[in-house]
Parts: structure tokens; sequence; C-alpha cells
């Protein structure tokens, strides 16, 4: 059984329930398209939505409430790290039976994962406060998150992106991290980061592509 993402067996609609528990201002941003950005070294994650004329906001940051491992990437699997890079949510990894109230899947292992032979599965954004190698938010957070992912996939957006960093990649801390054993890899994302801070949206990437 997935580590983050195991049936319950319980009859209830979480789904539904927790819909009804988030506050009754998100309504009006039910079936906006979605994008999370997380910050590993800082335990945040962002949660960005698309507003009519195209633009996108950053809705609400939320605190991280447990996640285990460093800054660095995932490699593979019992690495006990949670992964770093460009993933992609679809319908299909939405778990609303999971142990942990609520998850859903980010992709990884991506195309850039797996050309470098980067093991692991089921990595998840859940509900609960512990988590190995996941995104453990709390039961209250992922109701938020989880519902307006959930949202946007029924007012028919095909995918969510989910950017993971191991910090706010600005040149000077860059250059601090230039002996790092994954500076290189760090280099391969900065385009990411850059392009957001600059034109506040989703990078276009090409490496959370999960088709086999």
């Amino acid at each position: 059984m997935p580590i983050c993402s195991g049936c319950s067996g319980e009859d209830t609609d979480r789904v539904a329930i927790a819909r009804q528990h988030v506050h009754p201002e998100l309504g009006e941003h039910f079936g906006k398209p979605v994008f999370i950005r997380i910050i590993k070294e800082e335990y945040i994650l962002e949660l960005w939505l698309r507003e009519q004329n195209g633009t996108w906001k950053c809705f609400r940051t939320y605190e991280i409430a447990g996640m285990s491992g460093e800054i660095g990437p995932k490699t593979m699997e019992g690495d006990e790290q949670a992964p770093e890079g460009f993933y992609r949510v679809r319908p299909q990894g939405m778990n609303p039976r999971s142990s942990y109230h609520l998850s859903f899947n980010i992709g990884y292992p991506n195309a850039y994962d797996r050309s470098l032979g980067r093991t692991g599965s089921y990595i998840m954004v859940h509900g609960s406060d512990v988590s190995i190698g996941c995104f453990a938010m709390t039961d209250e957070k992922i109701e938020e998150i989880y519902t307006l992912v959930n949202e946007a996939f029924l007012a028919g957006v095909k995918e969510v992106p989910v950017q993971v960093y191991p910090f706010r990649m600005t040149p000077q801390r860059m250059q601090e991290e230039a002996q790092s054993e994954h500076y290189a890899f760090w280099q391969h994302l900065l385009p990411g980061w850059q392009h957001t801070e600059t034109h506040h949206e989703p990078y276009p990437d090409t490496d959370s592509s999960n088709e086999v």
C-alpha cells in the first residue's frame, strides 16, 4: 500500500464534506485554474489561481506541517526525501479516501527524473501533520487545497502544475550554494523560478510529462 494514499475504507464522501467545511468566500474561486509552488526550505506551499483576465495571483500561502529530508532532490525509493522539480497533478491522481484524510499525487517521477534513473512513487500533498517524502498540510488545510484543485478539474482543467524548489533561488542564494553537490540540478530549476518571479505565472516546463 502506498505510504501516503491508502484507502481508509470509510464510506463517507469526504470531498463533499470538505467542500462544506471550507470558508464560504472560497466559492467564488471554484473552477479557476490552480498552480502550486512549494519552497522546501521555508516549509511553504503557495496556491495560485488564474483570474478571468488570464493573470495569475498567489491566493494563499500555507505552512507545510510535515516534510522529511533536507533540501536537495529525491533520487531513490526510500530515501525519505521530498522531490524537487516540475510536476503535474492529473484528475486520476486525486485520492478522496486517503489514509491521510485527502491527498493528491504530484506526479513524481517526471520525465527528467526518470532520465536520471530516479525512483519512487506516490508523492502526495495530503492531510495530517506528519509525512515521509510527501507534503503534510494538516486535515484542515488539505480540505481547502484539495477542494480548489478538485473544483478546477470539475470545471475542465486537465492538469495542475506543481513546482517544487529547495529555496528562494535568488542570485545571492544560488551563489551561497555554488559548492553544493546539487548545484547543477538547481541550475536546471532556476529558469522555472525566474519565470514565475518575472511573469507571475507557472513555468511552461517540459520536465513533467509523465506519459509513458
